[in-house]
């Protein structure tokens, strides 16, 4: 499944062309999101949403998702992490599993200058980590006007799923992730080069080296384990304080659903796991034409139960 909805080729017949935000976050650091806003956007929900690792606002699940939302009445703004969508000249910084400082700021703004009350984030992967991270950080502290967050097949023990994808069953999905991650810091040193030296990284042959080389010491962290360490939203969920949704496949290839289960276990009555079988990772293709993408509609579903009305 997960390769399957990676190659499926998908239209987006009612989800209406977007108007491009950007966002400051830190001092130097704006980050791209494209929004979709209803008439009267104040009057309406809004969907925050995160993609994973080498993804991007554009990404088949966001899109889907969006249509979702957008044809249930939300706004929507489908944010896109640092230097993806075509947003490298817009930091001098790399994105990582740790940076939940930038949803949060983005889901303030919304907050406090356009005075939207009702505010959900939701994240895939990667994206489903930082969404964790970040509502565990705001703890009760959240703004009365967040209500709630979703995390789709969320990565939150990084080591667990580095060591995932090191398995030779995992070769082409690893191989991917690398290929596209030093695609990227090339990039960025073609921007940067005093910053950013590229020499030796064809020797990078996974996405734990990859961490351990570039991620880690360009983002403060003393190596990758330390990373994974302190990025890792596992150790948060017991703070979280808004209803919280998990939706994760026990086949999973990279993230190992049990990381997930013992993290969420008796971590946090507010965090509801709903477990399938079968789902791959951020798949969940149903065998029913009307609901393909069978998680997307479930964040629709799960946002709209808790929305106040």
């Amino acid at each position: 499944m997960t390769i399957a909805a990676h190659l499926w080729r998908r239209r987006f017949p009612s989800l209406p062309p977007g108007e491009v935000r950007l966002f400051e976050t830190e001092p130097e650091t704006r980050v791209r999101a494209v929004c979709h806003w209803q008439p009267r956007p104040q009057d309406q929900p809004t969907l925050v949403l995160l993609h994973g690792l080498e993804g991007s606002s554009d990404s088949g699940y966001m899109k889907g998702t969006a249509e979702i939302a957008w044809m249930a009445g939300f706004n929507v703004v489908r944010l896109n992490q640092r230097n993806c969508g075509e947003s490298e000249t817009l930091t001098p910084t790399l994105y990582h599993s740790g940076l939940s400082c930038d949803i949060r700021s983005v889901l303030l703004e919304l907050v406090e200058r356009d005075r939207l009350r009702q505010l959900f984030a939701a994240g895939f992967s990667m994206g489903g980590n930082l969404v964790l991270k970040m509502a565990g950080e705001f703890s009760t502290n959240a703004p009365v006007e967040i209500k709630g967050f979703v995390a789709i097949a969320p990565a939150l023990n990084l080591a667990a799923c580095a060591d995932a994808l090191a398995e030779p069953r995992n070769f082409l999905y690893e191989r991917h992730f690398v290929r596209r991650l030093k695609a990227r810091i090339r990039k960025k040193a073609a921007l940067l080069p005093e910053r950013y030296v590229v020499n030796g990284i064809h020797k990078i042959r996974s996405v734990r080296e990859y961490d351990d080389v570039l991620t880690a010491p360009h983002s403060g962290f003393r190596d990758a384990s330390d990373y994974y360490a302190r990025a890792s939203a596992g150790q948060l969920l017991a703070k979280i304080a808004r209803p919280t949704l998990i939706l994760a496949a026990e086949d999973d290839p990279f993230v190992p659903f049990p990381s997930i289960a013992t993290a969420v276990r008796n971590a946090n009555p507010l965090i509801k796991l709903v477990a399938t079988r079968r789902g791959g990772h951020c798949a969940f293709i149903s065998s029913s034409a009307e609901e393909r993408f069978w998680s997307e509609a479930r964040i629709v579903d799960f946002c709209r139960a808790t929305e106040v009305r």
